[in-house]
C-alpha cells in the first residue's frame, strides 16, 4: 500500500518508513507547501507549484534555514512539524502524521516542546508508521536505483598530464600532511599552497589573483590554543573566502573545501556552520591503537 495517498498500485518502495509508494506520488505533477524560513516546531507557508518534480528531488530539497522543504513521508504538505533534534533536520506533514499515526498527534505535537521525530526516536513504530531498518542504507539504494542522473565518472588523467594541486589553506597549515599524500612537493615553500592566518583585509580581487584553487581548507584553532578572535570568526571568514575562491558555473576545474572544528564550536555554532556549509559535519578520530587522542568535526 502507498503510505503517502494509501493507493494499492505500488510502483516502488518508500525508503525511509515501511511501506510502497504509488506512481502518481512518486511523479507529482504539483507539490506544494514548501517551509520557508520558518523556525520553530510547524510552520505554514505556501512555496511556488514544482511542476513535475520527482519524489527524488524533494526529499533532498533543503529551504535557506537547513531544514527540509517537504515532507519525509510524501514529499507535499502545507503545513510542516519540525523535528528538534539538534542533528535532525527532517519535517512532516499534518495530514501523514494524523493519518498514519493517530488522529490529532499533529495538535499534540505542537503544544509539545522538544519533539523527536520517527527517525530520531528509539522506537521504531508509531501508529501505523514504522521506520525501516538501516533506513539510511535503504535512502542510498532508494537514490541508486531511481535517480535519472546516474553519477559521472571521469577518465584518469595519465600521470605525464596531471597538474598540480593548487591549495588555499586558512588559519591552519596543512602543508606536511599535504607533502606526505603526495599532493604536493616538498620544500619551505611549496609553489602550489598559499596559506593565510589572517583575513580580515582580503577581498574578492585578492583571492581570484591567486588562484584558481582546487581546495580550500580552514580550520578552528586546536584545542588550548590562544586566539585572536572567537571561533565562530574563523568559520564565518572562512565561508566569506570560499564564496571568492569557488569556480565560476560551468567550468570544469576540479574544486573541493573542507573546513575543520577542532571541537571550540558551540552546539549553536555548530548549527549554524550547518547552515551557512550546507553539509552536516562529521567526527574523525585521531585514534592511537585502543585510545582516541584527539577528534574533530569537519562538514
Amino acid at each position: 500500500m502507498c503510505i503517502c495517498c494509501g493507493s494499492l498500485q505500488v510502483h516502488t518502495q518508500h525508503p525511509l518508513f515501511e511501506g510502497g509508494m504509488c506512481a502518481p506520488c512518486k511523479v507529482s505533477g504539483e507539490v506544494r507547501g514548501a517551509l520557508q524560513g520558518a523556525w520553530g516546531r510547524a510552520g505554514a507557508s505556501l512555496a511556488p507549484p514544482l511542476s513535475e518534480d520527482k519524489f527524488l528531488d524533494c526529499l533532498f530539497l533543503y529551504d535557506d534555514d537547513g531544514y527540509q522543504s517537504y515532507c519525509s513521508i510524501c514529499c507535499s504538505g502545507d503545513t510542516l512539524l519540525i523535528c528538534e533534534n539538534p542533528d535532525c533536520t527532517r519535517c512532516y506533514c499534518f495530514k501523514c502524521v494524523d493519518t498514519l499515526v493517530a488522529p490529532g498527534t499533529s495538535g499534540r505535537v505542537q503544544a509539545t516542546s522538544n519533539w523527536v521525530c520517527f527517525l530520531c526516536r528509539p522506537f521504531r513504530r508509531s501508529g501505523l508508521l514504522q521506520r525501516r531498518r538501516k533506513w539510511r542504507g535503504w535512502l542510498k539504494a532508494f537514490f541508486d536505483r531511481e535517480s535519472e542522473t546516474p553519477l559521472e565518472t571521469y577518465e584518469t588523467v595519465p600521470v605525464w598530464k596531471r597538474e598540480p594541486v593548487r591549495v588555499l589553506s586558512l588559519f591552519g597549515d596543512i602543508r606536511t600532511e599535504l607533502v606526505s599524500l603526495g599532493f604536493l612537493e616538498g620544500g619551505s615553500n611549496p609553489a602550489g599552497l598559499k596559506h593565510l592566518d589572517d583575513v580580515t583585509d582580503v577581498v574578492r580581487r585578492d583571492v581570484e589573483g591567486w588562484g584558481p584553487f582546487n581546495l580550500v581548507y580552514g580550520s578552528t584553532p586546536a584545542l588550548g590554543h590562544a586566539c585572536d578572535h572567537p571561533p565562530a570568526w574563523y568559520l564565518f571568514q572562512y565561508h566569506r573566502v570560499l564564496q571568492y575562491a569557488r569556480p565560476r558555473p560551468g567550468c570544469p576545474q576540479p574544486f573541493f573545501w573542507m573546513f575543520v572544528d577542532n571541537l571550540v564550536l558551540t552546539r549553536e555554532e555548530q548549527t549554524v556552520a550547518t547552515r551557512f556549509l550546507e553539509a552536516d559535519p562529521v567526527t574523525i578520530q585521531d585514534v592511537c591503537g585502543q585510545a582516541v587522542r584527539d577528534a574533530v568535526h569537519s562538514p
